[in-house]
């Protein structure tokens, strides 16, 4: 069952009725909310305004607004001198292309120097759609991972992802958001609680067999999929780990030791993202059977947002037999 401190969307099991937004969209209120509480908030675009809706922050603050054009690496070099003298810069720009293109940048002119600037990684994942392979960032959490002082957040609706941009701003650090771009259910509420560098669980359940551990707007289909499988007698728990680095260890030893059975939900690349990273907490303190659902080591293609997460099992069904295989081991 849903823990009643979560304080979910009333809603939020029925597809019918649970609204739908864009993450994008809790980005544009959370630089809104900021920068009425903080004049050292300022915003970089890469030419993507309006596509990643940061242009409400640009017409509302015009004097804190800097347009790059098609410059990330530049971005990247900006917003780090703007964060040596004091401010706090947020830099959106589709992921594919940040951290995708100026990664270095990142690296050493941000993350070397320890500066609080906060990259939105926007558009990533699959379910970006017709896009195609070129635009679905699926890597981009295994490169901020291994970036010393980068910490990474991981909101999973609307509401969450403003949560993580106005937290992100007071903790001082390297921060990478991860944002995708098509409307999903927006299960959480104002309500429900948000901590930086703590995991939450969604679904527990007295007695679980498997604890689903994931990120992002496939948490919600993580959540009705634990519904199905309690009504087929397997019990589970979902912990949201949206705080992927620094990671909630502690939580994440209770649910896995609890359970005895790991599976990590993401829409990204097998490799180095939150499987990995809940593999490593795992084989550094309790070894337990992990199954894997995320995208294979393959590049993602054009198709609608549906289509895709289907084909690549990032869905309701794939989370299912992904419980089911490893409680089979």
């Amino acid at each position: 069952m849903v823990p009643n401190d979560q304080k979910l969307h009333t809603d939020v099991f029925d597809i019918g009725k649970v609204p739908y937004a864009s993450l994008r969209d809790g980005l544009s209120e959370g630089l809104l909310e900021l920068a009425e509480k903080d004049e050292r908030v300022v915003v970089l675009s890469a030419d993507v305004s309006e596509s990643v809706k940061v242009a409400a922050f640009k017409d509302r603050y015009p004097e804190r607004y800097i347009e790059l054009g098609v410059a990330e690496q530049n971005m990247a070099g900006v917003a780090a001198g703007l964060a040596n003298y004091g401010k706090i810069p947020y830099i959106a720009a589709y992921a594919a292309f940040s951290p995708g293109r100026n990664w270095e940048q990142i690296r050493t002119l941000i993350a070397l120097s320890d500066l609080p600037v906060k990259i939105m990684g926007m558009h990533t994942g699959v379910s970006v759609g017709p896009d195609g392979a070129t635009h679905q960032a699926l890597e981009d959490i295994t490169l901020m991972r291994v970036v010393p002082n980068m910490q990474i957040i991981v909101p999973c609706d609307k509401e969450e992802a403003r949560k993580a941009v106005v937290a992100a701003s007071t903790n001082g650090k390297p921060t990478y958001i991860r944002f995708t771009r098509p409307k999903v259910p927006h299960f959480t509420t104002t309500e429900t609680p948000f901590r930086q560098s703590r995991a939450e669980y969604l679904w527990h359940s007295d007695s679980p067999q498997v604890a689903i551990i994931g990120v992002g707007p496939i948490l919600h289909d993580a959540l009705l999929a634990a519904r199905e499988l309690e009504r087929e007698g397997i019990g589970t728990s979902v912990l949201n780990v949206h705080s992927i680095k620094p990671m909630d260890i502690e939580m994440v030893l209770e649910a896995t030791r609890r359970a005895g059975r790991v599976v990590t939900v993401e829409e990204h690349q097998i490799l180095g993202g939150v499987g990995g990273t809940i593999a490593e907490i795992l084989a550094q303190n309790t070894p337990l059977p992990v199954e894997m659902v995320a995208v294979h080591d393959q590049f993602g293609q054009s198709g609608t947002a549906e289509e895709l997460l289907d084909n690549y099992g990032l869905n309701i069904e794939g989370i299912m037999l992904a419980c089911k295989r490893v409680l089979s081991r």
